[in-house]
């Protein structure tokens, strides 16, 4: 798949999964691949700055698995944003769909 697809659409990914339930930066990476093929590196660096950006906190919580993990929590103001994401998404894969749907129809 093209990077620039992948770029555009791994925030939109990751709000909504957090939008369900508080997740380590892992479990995230390997929901997002279950379905996309992306890096693990380009995730931390999105959760750095959405972060920093207010749209989540953190916390450390205890694992069985090895050292404690670090959950992202979505706050008020990252489901504003969330909301405000998926409208413009909506939005512009109506009207891909929509030239896809002229182009292919041309004959």
């Amino acid at each position: 798949m093209n990077v620039q697809f992948k770029k555009g659409v791994l925030e939109l990914c990751v709000l909504v999964l957090l939008d369900k339930q508080d997740r380590y930066g892992y479990e995230l990476v390997q929901r997002i691949s279950d379905r996309i093929a992306i890096s693990e590196g380009s995730v931390y660096p999105l959760l750095r700055r959405l972060t920093k950006d207010g749209y989540f906190t953190t916390y450390l919580k205890e694992s069985t698995e090895g050292p404690s993990r670090k959950y992202y929590k979505l706050t008020d103001e990252g489901r504003r944003y969330l909301d405000e994401l998926l409208q413009e998404w909506e939005t512009f894969t109506n009207g891909v769909n929509q030239l896809i749907e002229e182009g292919v129809n041309r004959e």
